[in-house]
């Protein structure tokens, strides 16, 4: 078992099958009977540092040990609320913020950000988005998700749709599929937003299916999920309009989408998935976003060693 008490968690990378299972079965048991879990964490000090603007990761982390029965300190702006803007580097902040607190939340705008962290920091640290890089909490509450609506990952067409260069989610659950029997991996994206070679590679490299497709309705007719991405016009490169690079949910897509299956959409959503959605059986991205609190409840746990 790769996962283990204390550790900081700042890629998919770090976790096996068995560590999937078993925190898929302590978040399900979280999930069930909230408040048996409350005080667990009253002696501890969460830190939240983002670098970047956060709605959902942020507040999850914060209510996840609020309902822990620990405490929360916060800053939801260090780009230009904290020394960063003084010219101090991240590996110092780290030294000083883990003085202070006994496990810390870090979202940044470079990729790699969470490793340099890790590596200074004396407490643990949980990569909450770093770049174009990776999204490892979102990861792991997308597939706690289709696990707990579909009774697991294994042999499920899964299609990733939109910003596929940019989005650290998709680059994330891609790489946790690899951990799945059978997952077969559809791409659905402008040419200059397509899925990065080295994920390509690593996916393959995996025995993964992967393969794109032209239109989202003919990816739709054979998916079990469909996963839905913005286009991060935050790491836009000049001269693409996200007008003309984004596929939306329109009614055909719906027609040919499969009873069974999945939308899901780590949002904020713009004009890719339409509020008419909403109303399908089949969307279960507000579920997702609220089983972030407990697969976060369960990371801190396990992180702070009291899970």
């Amino acid at each position: 078992m790769a996962w283990t008490p204390r550790m900081s968690i700042t890629s998919v990378r770090q976790f096996d099958r068995g560590d999937l299972d078993e925190l898929f079965r302590l978040t399900e048991r979280i999930r069930q009977d909230p408040p048996a879990f409350r005080g667990l964490a009253a002696p501890y000090v969460l830190a939240t540092l983002f670098y970047e603007p956060s709605t959902r990761t942020r507040l999850s982390f914060e209510a996840a040990m609020a309902r822990l029965g620990g405490h929360v300190i916060s800053t939801e702006n260090a780009a230009e609320m904290s020394s960063a803007v003084k010219g101090e580097t991240l590996a110092d902040t780290v030294r000083i913020v883990s003085g202070y607190a006994d496990v810390i939340a870090l979202r940044h705008y470079e990729a790699g950000a969470s490793d340099v962290a890790a590596r200074a920091a004396r407490v643990p640290v949980i990569n909450a988005g770093d770049g174009a890089g990776e999204h490892p909490t979102q990861a792991l509450l997308d597939a706690f998700t289709v696990a707990h609506y579909r009774g697991g990952l294994d042999d499920l067409v899964i299609t990733f749709v939109g910003d596929l260069a940019y989005g650290r989610t998709v680059h994330s659950l891609a790489l946790l599929l690899t951990r799945f029997r059978g997952v077969r991996i559809r791409f659905v994206a402008p040419e200059r937003l397509a899925a990065p070679a080295w994920l390509v590679g690593q996916l393959e490299a995996a025995g993964i299916d992967v393969r794109p497709v032209a239109t989202l309705a003919d990816a739709a007719a054979e998916s079990d999920v469909l996963y839905v991405t913005r286009v991060q016009t935050e790491r836009f490169p000049s001269g693409l309009d996200p007008a003309d690079t984004t596929y939306t949910v329109e009614p055909e897509v719906l027609d040919r989408l499969p009873p069974h299956a999945l939308i899901l959409h780590p949002l904020p959503r713009v004009q890719e998935l339409p509020p008419a959605v909403d109303a399908d059986p089949r969307a279960r991205y507000f579920d997702q976003a609220a089983f972030g609190l407990y697969v976060r409840m369960a990371l801190l746990g396990r992180a702070l060693g009291v899970l």
